[in-house]
């Protein structure tokens, strides 16, 4: 009688956990970062930014405003209209290209040249909407560094 009582309870158990509604909906905050920074024999920087969508749905990431600063000094703007889906707890990569102030591009020649590195901050915007939902704007303030490529000359990685 008692074995009876536990497989009943356990049976219900079960039974009330497949009637739960499915995978929680969560939308977290995105974060970007520079993956890649070449710079170019015109002076501009090509940037691969690389998008993060920490979100547990797919998020549609259609506007991108951020401050480059290097040692502190604004350097460029990367902005950019992807209107790219990132699927869940995934990321993806956009090219977008900046033209750096002089301090900026004598800090990358600096790093290229000596072998150091680049610290870098981002901070601004992206404009995100998460699958079947509104579209919501998310602040961004990240600190990033990046070293030469070996083997790959004006590339910071």
């Amino acid at each position: 009688m008692h074995w009876t009582r536990w497989t009943a309870l356990a049976l219900l158990a079960l039974l009330l956990a497949g009637c739960s509604s499915g995978p929680v909906r969560r939308v977290s905050e995105p974060s970007a970062r520079i993956q890649q920074l070449t710079v170019r024999a015109d002076g501009s920087w090509s940037t691969e930014l690389r998008i993060e969508n920490f979100s547990s749905i797919p998020m549609r990431f259609e506007n991108v405003d951020l401050t480059v600063k290097v040692a502190d000094a604004e350097t460029g703007r990367l902005r950019a209209q992807p209107n790219l889906t990132i699927g869940p707890e995934s990321a993806d990569v956009i090219t977008v290209t900046v033209m750096p102030d002089a301090a900026g591009k004598f800090a990358a020649a600096d790093a290229l040249a000596s072998g150091g590195s680049l610290a870098y901050s981002l901070s601004g915007r992206i404009d995100a909407t998460p699958d079947e939902g509104k579209q919501r704007s998310f602040d961004l303030d990240r600190n990033g560094v990046l070293s030469p490529a070996p083997g790959l000359p004006g590339v910071l990685r």
